[in-house]
């Protein structure tokens, strides 16, 4: 479960991995064939990506890397080879990803705005730190000029958690009064609970995040689904 973040919080030492602290955020949340860091660091993965190796990327359930009964190739765009193998993901597997999203809701719905904005900054921050390898695995995986996805997909993947983090915190509520009536209506916001992400092929991790980050924020938890020609990132 996540825990309140403070200047002493763990997860803030130097001493941690990324991994660990990765899934802290996204235990139970996703079931996709993209494991963002850990995929690029061949945590959940066999082979180091490099040229002419085929890395096989595994769902991320419930905190843990899953295998799956099929897989689909990928292929790099400026080679026609095939340098991914992701998850043929089953009706049984999304069963799974469902189950654990909605065990992860009721503790991370409850968590106040700040501590939900301090996570998604977190998140941010982390993919900032790792922005070319991000770049460079966008690249690969969908074919993209190096220069744009460094400059345009991996910022504004940094910029949506950052936005929605800094959002949650300023939501200005409407209400109206009815003076005959003698009473006032109002609005209330609360977590629904898990939302289900389909993202396409041409902005992978961009797009990915524009919708995980909000639905974060605002309490809910996720099941993802990238696109399987890019699933890398």
């Amino acid at each position: 479960e996540p825990q309140p973040i403070s200047a002493t919080h763990p997860y803030f030492s130097q001493t941690h991995t990324d991994a660990k602290w990765f899934q802290l955020f996204f235990v139970g949340l996703n079931i996709s064939s993209s494991n963002s860091k850990q995929a690029m660091a061949s945590s959940g993965s066999s082979g180091s990506g490099g040229d002419g190796e085929v890395k096989l990327i595994k769902n991320f359930i419930n905190n843990q890397f899953m295998w799956t009964e099929k897989v689909l190739p990928s292929y790099n765009p400026a080679t026609g080879k095939v340098h991914l193998r992701v998850p043929d993901s089953t009706a049984e597997d999304v069963d799974d990803a469902v189950a654990a999203a909605k065990a992860a809701f009721p503790s991370w719905s409850k968590l106040p705005r700040q501590q939900r904005s301090d996570y998604l900054l977190r998140i941010a921050a982390k993919i900032e730190e790792r922005l070319d390898a991000f770049a460079e695995a966008e690249s690969r995986d969908q074919g993209k000029p190096l220069w744009l996805a460094k400059t345009v997909d991996i910022p504004r993947a940094v910029y949506n958690f950052r936005f929605f983090a800094g959002s949650i915190l300023y939501h200005t509520e409407k209400s109206s009064q009815l003076e005959l009536q003698k009473c006032v209506n109002y609005t209330t916001r609360t977590p629904l609970g898990v939302a289900g992400l389909i993202t396409p092929w041409n902005l992978p991790l961009y797009l990915l995040t524009w919708k995980i980050a909000p639905a974060l924020a605002t309490g809910n938890t996720v099941v993802a689904k990238p696109s399987e020609f890019t699933s890398l990132t």
